[in-house]
């Protein structure tokens, strides 16, 4: 039996009903996040940018465009609902994994199941298959797929999506195999958007969103994929991940142990790579504030950051203290830590094309300073350390 066929013959069978009490109330308020991002999100310019692609592409009224009296196909309504969530980098993510684990797999099972009239206990149990699968897909290879230059979500968003389609769709398992095969030639993502400021990492949700849709609707129809698509050759494990891979725990205790309980909601709408960081600074800075000291104080700022985490949040150093765009300093940990450290919170409106431009900000960052740190777990799940020293010695 391949992966593929164990994920799906799984899925298939999940109700929510077999759910613990408290995993259900964790994947209830992932939900709710999730909703609110796309609230906030849909004032952005990728979400307008979405929006007039749909409307450009042809009407139909299958399905809602959240935060908006409009309607669209399913799988451009999951497109653009899952950009709205991602919009602003302030959705769930799964540390193990490095996924958006919600972002592409609650609009898939929203659009879905409001297109089919499927009941509310089908939808939510559909959107937790998939919070289990990205999550357990992108865990088996620990950044693997990002040391590729790869976008996790994406990858293995599309496979999970492919697979909520499935459920509701109510493929059979063969056609549910297919369909993740077929999502598998969607992986991608790059990460080149890291060197120029870019919007392309807020659309890889949508993409994998409505890859997956695609891909089941292919699947029923008769097209086909490999069984293999995880564990092949060929696979996405062996071409796209940079990194040793774990198949076994793909399936280990799938049913049993829920990988949406360890799913984290942010504190801070930027790269979840810095929040360690971010948090062992706003905890540094409050001893440092009870002694009397102000952000002008500040000479140094010094600390210990992953290794995985170097190229994404702090190389190149030139570059990463003066961002490009406002996007572009959300993957900024010397511009992001200055912002905590001036305004004492980090928000929404911490990232925007003005703040980009505030000279205080830039001079702190300027300050910054860090080492690799010798943790070797998850990024995400790092422990953050970091020192700020002032003028008179402190």
């Amino acid at each position: 039996m391949t992966i593929s066929n164990a994920l799906a013959s799984w899925a298939l069978e999940f109700r929510w009903s077999s759910v613990p009490s408290n995993v259900k109330t964790i994947i209830k308020e992932h939900c709710a996040d999730g909703i609110g991002n796309a609230i906030g999100g849909s004032k952005s310019a990728v979400a307008q940018a979405a929006l007039a692609t749909i409307v450009q592409s042809g009407h139909s009224d299958k399905a809602t465009l959240w935060n908006s009296s409009l309607r669209s196909s399913v799988p451009s309504a999951a497109f653009y609902n899952a950009i709205l969530i991602h919009a602003l980098d302030f959705d769930d993510t799964h540390a193990g994994g490095l996924v958006h684990a919600t972002a592409p797999t609650l609009p898939v099972a929203w659009a879905l199941g409001e297109s089919l009239n499927a009941s509310g206990d089908e939808v939510i149990a559909a959107y937790t298959v998939g919070l289990e699968v990205i999550s357990r897909l992108g865990a088996a290879s620990p950044h693997g797929f990002h040391a590729r230059g790869l976008h996790a979500t994406q990858v293995c968003g599309s496979i999970a999506c492919a697979l909520v389609s499935a459920k509701l769709m109510k493929l059979s398992l063969e056609q549910s195999v297919h369909a993740m095969g077929i999502a598998g030639s969607f992986a991608g993502g790059l990460l080149e958007f890291l060197n120029t400021g870019s919007s392309t990492k807020q659309i890889h949700p949508g993409i994998a969103a409505q890859a997956g849709i695609n891909a089941a609707t292919l699947a029923a129809h008769g097209a086909t994929g490999p069984g293999s698509v995880l564990e092949g050759e060929y696979g996405i494990y062996r071409t796209l991940s940079n990194r040793s891979v774990d198949l076994d725990s793909i399936t280990r205790d799938l049913g049993r142990v829920w990988q949406s309980g360890l799913i984290t909601i942010k504190p801070y709408p930027a790269c979840q790579l810095s929040h360690v960081t971010l948090d062992a600074a706003r905890a540094a800075w409050a001893q440092a504030q009870a002694n009397g000291c102000r952000s002008s104080d500040i000479s140094s700022i010094t600390a210990k950051v992953h290794r995985d985490s170097l190229n994404i949040i702090c190389e190149p150093f030139t570059s990463k203290i003066s961002p490009k765009t406002a996007y572009d300093a959300k993957f900024s940990l010397p511009w992001s830590v200055s912002v905590l450290l001036i305004d004492g919170e980090i928000g929404i409106l911490s990232f925007s094309e003005e703040s980009i431009l505030r000279s205080e900000v830039t001079a702190l960052a300027s300050k910054f300073s860090y080492t690799p740190s010798e943790d070797h777990g998850a990024a995400a799940a790092a422990s953050g350390e970091v020192v700020i020293s002032t003028y008179d010695g402190h």
